[in-house]
């Protein structure tokens, strides 16, 4: 592949890629927060409405909303978006849509002694929602929102069919310039594997900060790290435990036969349990 279709079509096809990606995660941030929050709402008629938004956004095929967004509703509303908008309300609507179920069990996975104790101290419920609820629900929902945060970043890669130049679609002008299948899609595969590792780092930073942010302790990282430091212990090593064990062993029974208090067995065990069962006696 030649560096002028390097710049001209690929690395703008990045940047299309990472816009597309955080005015849809925006968009579906919002629908996600609006929609679980109504999920948990003491309204049924608010609860109904939102669960019928959950429900027809999930099972809609999010390919074939953006084509009715950017084909069928400029006949009915009289006004059409740019491709762009177009698929980003299509991508926006369809994963808040899985976005509000994460916020809508995270919620309810809160102990119900913390909704009480708004309650006791008569916080409203916009109060119990934003100083109780929220801040020790959103720790647990950024690794469910990180998994939906890449799925969206391969999302789209479905705007290609509606001509946006995104790296899916720079990718195929390329093929047909170069005819090179193998080198051009080895190279978008690294591209999205790169962005989709950049957002896992920059959510688990997120999620530390948030942990620590309600004085929960951070998990342990993960990674190779661990698997590099882990060493068997060797065989002179287990030998000087070993050692050290029949030492003590005895040194105990030692102690024991020379009538020492609460002393009964010259094992190291039992000599341990002796001097317990002594201290207790006594």
């Amino acid at each position: 592949m030649t560096a002028g279709l390097w710049e001209h079509w690929v690395l703008p096809g990045i940047w299309i890629t990472v816009q597309l990606t955080v005015y849809s995660a925006a968009l579906a941030t919002a629908v996600a927060f609006g929609v679980g929050m109504a999920r948990t709402h003491s309204s049924r008629v608010v609860r109904f409405f939102a669960a019928f938004y959950t429900e027809v956004f999930r099972g809609v095929s999010a390919l074939i909303l953006m084509f009715w967004i950017f084909f069928v509703l400029p006949q009915l509303a009289g006004w059409a978006l740019v491709p762009m908008w177009a698929a980003v309300l299509a991508l926006g609507l369809s994963y808040g849509a899985y976005g509000a179920e994460i916020v809508r069990g995270a919620l309810n996975a809160v102990a119900p002694a913390q909704r009480e104790a708004g309650v006791a101290l008569s916080f409203t419920p916009w109060q119990r929602m934003r100083l109780v609820l929220l801040p020790q629900a959103v720790p647990e929902m950024i690794p469910s929102f990180c998994n939906l945060l890449v799925e969206l970043l391969k999302g789209t890669a479905l705007v290609s069919l509606l001509g946006i130049g995104d790296v899916s679609f720079a990718a195929y002008l390329v093929r047909l310039a170069t005819t090179e299948s193998a080198q051009i899609y080895s190279i978008t595969l690294v591209i999205y594997f790169v962005l989709a590792f950049l957002l896992t780092r920059g959510m688990k930073l997120l999620e530390r900060r948030a942990k620590a942010g309600i004085g929960q302790f951070p998990e342990p990282r993960q990674g190779l790290g661990p698997w590099l430091r882990f060493r068997q212990p060797s065989a002179k090593s287990s030998e000087l435990s070993t050692t050290g064990v029949t030492a003590t062993a005895s040194a105990a029974g030692s102690a024991g036969s020379a009538g020492a208090p609460g002393v009964t067995s010259a094992t190291g065990v039992t000599g341990v349990t002796g001097v317990t069962d002594g201290g207790a006696s006594r």
